[in-house]
């Protein structure tokens, strides 16, 4: 969106800012969105529930828009009027209450704020408004002494019933857009230190340095932050990103550097709420809209004249730098057409939405139809669907949980072959190090970047040994694939191979086809039939499969479940049959905190075990509690409940009710004669 604001304090100057706005839902199931929309931003402005506080998403948000993004922030106090007119506090509780929002969130500001930057929000310094958007009003405390009132005026007339007064004296635009033009960045400003926090490239380079200057001059580089597809018109495809580096013409052919693909663009603009608005030309620093193709959100371009012709060069390119989400897709369910001759067009419609949700998840099989549709919480998967429903009518299953399947210690190491005893390799598998996971969660290690800056930040961040650091031939969901051989013939015919079949493996994994995440598998020994007839993928993923589950048997393997952190205000006197609801649910309480007139309560409590809480919590409150909640991880199942568990899964997808064993590979194991 983009606005122009003449700002009422320069009377003479007659050049309007430009504001250019991302709007975004708060709520952890569109965590997506803002991740991707903080991508396109340098500034936030961070809105806290006046009668919520600051909740868990809140330090979510804190910590994605100003930790993760720099981007720069201001603070919006919501829904004053519910304590004025529903709580009925007093002057003096609401000014503290305010005062209290405002220290939690300068807290959470100071402990994740970029390094050397002072950034803080202050009411005294205009960097905090306070209002109600519902009736329209806000103010800073410049506009309060401009005006000449005193907080205790908006008091006054809704006493009086006088909303329109507030509205047509405290108008909500004025204190919002001033907080952006007095306190968040310019483009120029913030790209000197977001630049080298989101883009890995070389800063001295020509490239470098127009990124770094915003520079409308240097070489074409943006980024796709956002697919909208509008009901209104066929579902089609709006891209929605920022240029950080030349200017884009309507007449350029864009490459996309992690699809490998060139596009060209049949429209260019900028959003006017849903419609596209033509612009010719976009500079650095600007938002864009364009029509023409469609790619996931996230995307990194540059002008295709731009690009290398030799693919080696190519792959040397750096992309920006992946958004973090803040959770992972733990819940599923499928989805399947009830015309059954819809199924390739369920395939595309799917395919598009997840574009533009590139946090969510499916596959699809092929021999049921259906599809497993995966988010991040039931929410997300209930909007998702009713999107698809639009355009393909479906039937849907109930909600499912995803597991992972982890290891637990290093396994011995196992020799297996191929079904033509052609092929033969040598493995073992063992749990990647903490800090090595982090790495590759944040997407600071990932399968796009060149093995050579992998191996130096595994080196320097982790420890690696420089040679192993540089023999990694996969990353997927959380695992690694490495080459621990040396010299190894005719390897380059094989590593697509290998490596689509670690992922299938790593996809389902042996528990219960549920998806493994955390182990490190290194071959040590290959050996590779020099005919290419016998080694095709069949062959080499039957090998690798083996002896992928046989180390895992023999390395503690367990089913390990989604965990959920919760965050829960309730009114004095309802905390019990809170605590009640959280503990029948195998959650663990970890705080209780008095608060005036409300009990926080933190704690955490499994997925599996969240699905319809809500509904208990509400009417256990009489709907008077504020319930919130962030992905924590995943933590192992209780030894009690973990067998039943596998084989309900297993009976769900049609396996064998009985735990694995090593009668399903052995017979590919191989034995010197």
């Amino acid at each position: 969106m983009l606005l122009a604001f003449n700002d009422s304090r320069k009377p003479d100057d007659p050049e309007p800012y430009i504001i250019q706005l991302n709007d975004t839902p708060g709520h952890i199931s569109f965590t997506g969105e803002v991740s991707r929309a903080l991508r396109g931003s340098d500034g936030a402005i961070i809105l806290v529930d006046a009668l919520e506080g600051v909740m868990t998403q809140t330090e979510t948000n804190i910590r994605l828009s100003v930790g993760e993004e720099y981007c720069k922030p201001v603070l919006f106090i919501n829904k004053v009027d519910r304590l004025i007119s529903e709580l009925k506090l007093s002057p003096q509780d609401t000014f503290a209450r305010i005062d209290k929002i405002t220290r939690e969130v300068n807290e959470l500001i100071r402990k994740i704020r970029p390094e050397g930057s002072d950034w803080s929000i202050d009411f005294a310094k205009n960097s905090v408004a306070v209002g109600s958007a519902k009736h329209g009003w806000g103010f800073t405390y410049e506009i309060l002494l401009e005006k000449g009132l005193k907080p205790q005026d908006v008091f006054a007339k809704y006493n009086e019933g006088d909303i329109q007064w507030l509205r047509d004296n405290l108008p909500l635009d004025e204190p919002m857009l001033r907080m952006i033009v007095d306190h968040l960045p310019d483009p120029i400003t913030a790209a000197k230190y977001r630049i080298p926090h989101i883009w890995g490239g070389d800063l001295s380079s020509e490239l470098g340095q127009s990124l770094v200057k915003s520079d409308p001059n240097g070489p074409l580089y943006g980024m796709i932050t956002k697919i909208f597809l509008d009901p209104k018109r066929n579902y089609q495809a709006t891209l929605i990103g920022r240029v950080f580096s030349g200017t884009f013409d309507q007449t350029d052919s864009i490459y996309l550097i992690n699809s490998d693909s060139s596009n060209r663009v049949k429209r260019l603009g900028v959003m006017e709420i849903t419609d596209l608005l033509d612009i010719s030309r976009i500079p650095a620093g600007n938002l864009f809209a364009l029509f023409g193709f469609v790619c996931p959100a996230g995307e990194t371009f540059m002008l295709t004249n731009d690009v290398p012709k030799d693919k080696e060069e190519r792959k040397l390119l750096h992309p920006f730098e992946k958004i973090q989400y803040a959770c992972e897709a733990v819940v599923s369910r499928s989805i399947k057409p009830k015309d059954p001759h819809e199924i390739d067009k369920l395939d595309e419609v799917v395919g598009k939405w997840l574009k533009a949700n590139p946090e969510a998840e499916y596959r699809r099989d092929e021999e049921s139809g259906e599809f497993v549709l995966s988010g991040i919480d039931p929410l997300q998967i209930e909007i998702l669907t009713k999107r698809i429903n639009n355009q393909v009518e479906i039937s849907i299953g109930e909600p499912i949980i995803i597991y992972r399947e982890k290891i637990t210690k290093r396994s011995p190491e196992f020799h297996t072959k191929s079904a033509n005893t052609h092929n033969r390799i040598l493995l073992y598998i063992e749990p990647l190090d903490e800090t090595t996971e982090k790495l590759i969660e944040t997407g600071k290690i990932n399968d796009l970047q060149s093995e050579k800056d992998r191996a130096q930040i595994l080196r320097e961040d982790a420890g690696w040994d420089a040679k192993e650091a540089r023999r990694i031939v996969d990353v997927y969901q959380g695992s690694l694939l490495v080459n621990g051989t040396s010299g190894l013939q005719r390897f380059d015919r094989v590593k697509s191979y290998l490596s689509a079949a670690f992922r299938d493996w790593i996809g389902n994994c042996i528990i219960a086809k549920e998806p493994a995440t955390g182990i490190k598998a290194v071959f040590l020994d290959m050996t590779i039939h020099e005919d290419p007839r016998h080694t095709q993928y069949g062959q080499i993923a039957g090998m690798l499969f083996s002896g992928l589950a046989l180390a895992m048997l023999d390395a503690g393997p367990h089913l390990f479940e989604p965990v959920q952190r919760i965050d829960i205000k309730t009114p004095q006197g309802t905390e019990g049959g809170v605590t009640a609801i959280i503990s029948k649910r195998r959650g663990r309480i970890t705080n209780v905190i008095p608060e005036g007139e409300y009990v926080r309560i933190k704690g955490q409590i499994p997925t599996a075990e969240q699905i319809g809480i809500a509904d208990d919590i509400r009417g256990s409150t009489q709907g008077r509690a504020f319930f919130g909640y962030e992905f924590k991880g995943f933590e192992k199942v209780p030894a009690s409940s973990e067998e039943d568990l596998i084989l309900e899964i297993r009976k769900r997808k049609g396996m064998a009710l009985e735990m694995p064993n090593r009668k399903s590979w052995e017979r590919f194991i191989y034995k010197r004669t």
